[in-house]
């Protein structure tokens, strides 16, 4: 295979990962006075952050995209203090770890989730590095933590402390968890620990309200003009393709076996394609997205651009422009059916990550995407009522429900035919 450059160091590995949280701290220091930044922090670490909070209106865009990019900037450095060989599962919790900085976690309700995941392995004597993605991607029940400390009945020492065992509790139970709800959907649905999130955000928010502990739903969006953001993630996901294809002269071909792939949960195309391929479908994949968003009438904000996040992470695991867009289109054709419209906030979220469900696209064709983009949008805009919006990762429980209904019975009527077509009776 013929190439520009060498094949990139470990350190190099990580150092450009790095430079995307980094270009977004640098470009939120230009959209939002310096001055107003650190308050605008304050306020986003002392605000309740349950779906759906934008940070863009809490702190300031600045703010925003400082809170993420530290975020971020600390996951990736863990992952490389621990000596783990950098793979697609790392681009992909670091872009999730980003995008959900934007809208819900934040510099200080995360700690407590990554402790227990600690502890756990502790508890089960093996490294830490074992758990620590499913600890990154645990962190969707962060605005946990903050609702604990806003009870307000309750003196502040036994906050703290209902906050600490709250936290190390939700960490604790996440690897297990999250392991069995995998063998529930079988891969088809991406976001396996947004499955196992919702269960436990059930679990506890079931038991908060037992002892008279509610949450009020909230709708926090911005709504402003999308051009800053656009050239913005332009300038992202152009220069993605530009050095992809620059630095591989055989990133297409390799791209074109990406297109090819199913894309089940455990895929790792940086593994199987190499880092070009992986970086071309992550910009085509987030222009695409973008771009979608955009024509739908939907605004850019912190949970639009953090979806927006999402499906490029998981453009390194499992996600690409065959297996999304049928479900989007799914989604896109509901809203048309039914009485909503595509721009609601709850709607273009689900419009984004429903591609969860890329998996279903993949393996039975556009049909069967479209299908479940279908019927995803009808289950992520009722389910998030069991918790209360204290699950960010609503989608991910939401896709797993749809991927347990509806992948056996796609495949019950694949295999009848089969059978038929081998004049064989079930």
């Amino acid at each position: 295979m013929l190439k520009i450059q060498r094949p990139m160091t470990r350190n190099m590995r990580f150092l450009f990962l790095a430079m995307i949280p980094t270009y977004f701290i640098i470009a939120g220091f230009f959209m939002q006075p310096p001055g107003e930044i650190w308050d605008g922090l304050v306020a986003i670490v002392r605000e309740p952050d349950f779906l759906i909070t934008d940070y863009f209106v809490i702190g300031g865009v600045g703010a925003a995209f400082l809170n993420a990019g530290i975020l971020t900037l600390i996951c990736i450095w863990i992952v490389y203090a621990l000596g783990m060989e950098f793979d697609g599962h790392t681009i992909t919790s670091s872009f999730l770890m980003f995008g959900f900085s934007l809208f819900g976690k934040n510099v200080m309700n995360i700690w407590l989730i990554l402790l227990g995941v600690f502890l756990y392995a502790r508890y089960h004597k093996t490294s830490v590095s074992r758990y620590i993605y499913i600890g990154f991607y645990g962190t969707s029940l962060s605005p946990i933590i903050t609702q604990v400390m806003h009870i307000g009945d309750l003196i502040l020492p036994l906050r703290l402390l209902l906050c600490i065992f709250t936290g190390i509790t939700i960490g604790f139970v996440l690897p297990p968890l999250s392991t069995h709800t995998h063998f529930a959907h079988k891969g088809y649905s991406l976001y396996n620990v947004g499955f196992a999130g919702g269960i436990i955000a059930t679990v506890i928010v079931s038991v908060f309200k037992s002892f008279g502990i509610t949450t009020m739903s909230r709708l926090i969006w911005s709504e402003h003009d999308n051009t800053p953001y656009i050239i913005l993630l332009t300038i992202l996901f152009g220069g993605m393709i530009l050095y992809s294809l620059i630095t591989d002269r055989d990133a297409l071909r390799a791209y074109r076996s990406i297109l090819r792939s199913y894309g089940l949960g455990g895929t790792d195309y940086y593994k199987s394609e190499g880092g070009a391929p992986t970086l071309l479908n992550m910009g085509v994949n987030g222009l695409a997205v973008m771009i979608f968003l955009v024509m739908t009438g939907a605004h850019l904000n912190g949970p639009t651009i953090g979806g927006i996040f999402t499906v490029v992470g998981f453009s390194s695991t499992g996600k690409h422009l065959r297996n999304i867009l049928p479900v989007m289109v799914g989604v896109l054709i509901a809203s048309v059916a039914k009485n909503w419209s595509i721009t609601n906030p709850s709607a273009t979220l689900a419009l984004l990550l429903s591609t969860t469900l890329a998996p279903i696209a993949g393996e039975f064709g556009i049909i069967a995407g479209i299908l479940a983009g279908f019927l995803h949008s009808s289950v992520s805009l009722n389910v998030g009522i069991v918790y209360g919006g204290m699950n960010l990762y609503n989608n991910g429980f939401a896709g797993g429900l749809v991927a347990m209904f509806l992948v056996p019975v796609i495949q019950s009527i694949r295999d009848r035919r089969a059978r038929a077509r081998g004049g064989l009776s079930l």
